[in-house]
């Protein structure tokens, strides 16, 4: 359908070629005096937040347009292929405070859809080619021409989000937007979490609807992690980066285990926050208190379910838990499976992972293949498998809107992850650190640093681990952020 089937009533058309029914140049006609003014009309998105996938200027256009007016007296139209035009149509659109599109495929029908009576067309191809170019001064008549016959006065609502969630979101879709007085919000890397201005006013109106352009599906997850108002021990909403994660290890049932282990719960709690206060000396970003809980314990015995692994009680995790959560101290459940799979182990403590400031590592040096015994071997596990439960642990922090989670893989031989560079780092819901926890002589630990760190996954957090009775020798808190290089995100003591 052509444009001209749909302008039966008074219009302002500047310049439109190939419209014969109307003629080539300048047609001009306002309202009668007696006729009220006409004025854009609103409507509302048709969900609490849209993720609307498009792939030109036109479409984006065209989608914000639909979503936004439900009829506008005015519209403006660019030209698809010049920047110039389409900034100064933008420029006319903002100043009449109507929509203004991109010729595409769908311009005829939305400006069809909109009702518009007078249609101001900038550039030279495609259905709204012009027999002239306009210049800025022919514009500048034509908005107060429009002026004298609608009321473009701009709406004044202020209950939408159009979020920008790319660079290559197309100016014309925003200020369509803006016009319809929506509040636009520009994400340039698509996370609300990493830009606290976003994040600020996006949680200020959590019910208000939004549209995005240019954003992952991930936004649905990240943007409800911001308006949930949940943030991370240490302030922010994610875990990693721009923290510094200082970690006790072990077991709270037994000294052999690691540190967790030697004193009571309220003395481990005191013990982690003086680490965590002697880092901050030197680290200039937040310091978070950790403790990592060893929550299956790897065992010399099959057990009743012959898999290798003592797995610890909830009942037993729960009061140093609690009393982390009281403390502001992170924790972070480590599985040491035997002969079981990660996943199964991971699902037997989904109570505790629900939980916003516990977070999971998966040890593979104790995932033993059949028949293998722990100590025999050093044991691995495969991309595929750890995948699973990042895919799981991922799931659960969507559904319960959970904040980002730590996701800790212990690592000091290459062997240990087979397939490491399939390994998924690209979820919203996962701060995914690679452990670097081999003892030792220092020379023989930075070699394995540097080793492990060499073509790793892209998107990785790293973790360092200090022992406190088998390295030689320990290093210091200032030694550790001085000669670790880069710094990683988390340091442990066991």
């Amino acid at each position: 359908m052509s444009l001209t089937a749909t302008l039966n009533r008074p219009a302002v058309i500047v310049g439109i070629v190939g419209l014969a029914m109307i003629g080539v140049g300048l047609v001009v006609s306002g309202t009668s005096e007696e006729a009220p003014p006409e004025r854009a009309r609103l409507t509302m998105p048709r969900a609490t937040v849209e993720i609307v996938a498009t792939d030109t200027a036109a479409e984006d256009a065209v989608a914000v347009s639909s979503r936004l007016f439900a009829s506008a007296p005015a519209v403006v139209v660019a030209d698809a292929s010049n920047v110039a035009w389409q900034d100064l149509a933008i420029t006319t659109a903002t100043r009449l405070a109507v929509p203004v599109l991109v010729d595409g495929p769908g311009t005829a029908a939305e400006v069809t859809r909109l009702g518009a009576t007078s249609v101001l067309t900038f550039g030279k191809t495609g259905p709204y080619a012009r027999a002239r170019p306009v210049t800025r001064a022919t514009a500048a008549r034509e908005v107060t021409r429009a002026r004298g016959a609608y009321d473009l006065r701009r709406p004044a609502r202020r209950d939408v989000f159009v979020v920008a969630g790319s660079k290559d979101v197309h100016g014309a879709a925003l200020t369509t937007a803006r016009n319809a007085g929506a509040t636009v919000v520009a994400l340039p890397h698509g996370d609300p979490r990493t830009v606290p201005a976003a994040a600020k006013t996006l949680s200020a109106r959590p019910k208000a609807p939004v549209i995005a352009l240019g954003a992952s599906p991930d936004l649905e997850y990240t943007l409800g992690a911001v308006r949930s108002g949940v943030e991370q021990f240490g302030g922010g909403y994610l875990a990693l980066p721009g923290r510094t994660m200082v970690a006790l290890y072990g077991h709270p049932a037994s000294g052999a285990l690691g540190v967790l282990g030697e004193r009571g719960v309220a003395a481990t709690v005191k013990r982690a926050t003086r680490l965590a206060a002697q880092y901050r000396a030197v680290v200039k970003t937040p310091v978070v208190p950790t403790f990592e809980i060893i929550a299956t314990v790897a065992s010399a015995g099959a057990g009743k379910d012959k898999n290798y692994s003592a797995e610890t009680k909830i009942k037993d995790l729960e009061p140093l838990i609690d009393a982390a959560e009281k403390a502001g101290i992170y924790v972070i459940l480590d599985l040491q499976p035997g002969r079981t799979d990660f996943l199964s182990q991971a699902k037997r403590y989904a109570s505790l992972l629900k939980r916003p400031h516990v977070g999971l590592a998966l040890d593979p040096e104790w995932r033993l293949k059949p028949k293998q015994k722990h100590l025999r071997q050093i044991g691995s596990v495969s991309a595929a498998e750890i995948n699973k439960v990042g895919d799981w642990l991922a799931a659960l922090t969507r559904t319960h809107q959970l904040p980002q989670k730590v996701f800790v893989l212990h690592q000091f031989n290459i062997t240990m992850i087979k397939g490491r560079a399939k390994l998924d780092m690209g979820r919203p819901e996962l701060a995914t650190v690679i452990h670097v926890d081999g003892q030792g002589s220092q020379p023989d630990k930075q070699a394995t640093w540097r080793y492990l760190r060499k073509k790793a996954p892209t998107g990785a957090f790293w973790g360092w681990k200090n022992f406190y009775d088998e390295d030689k020798p320990t290093l210091t808190v200032k030694q550790t952020w001085k000669r670790v290089k880069p710094h990683p995100e988390l340091i442990s003591y066991q």
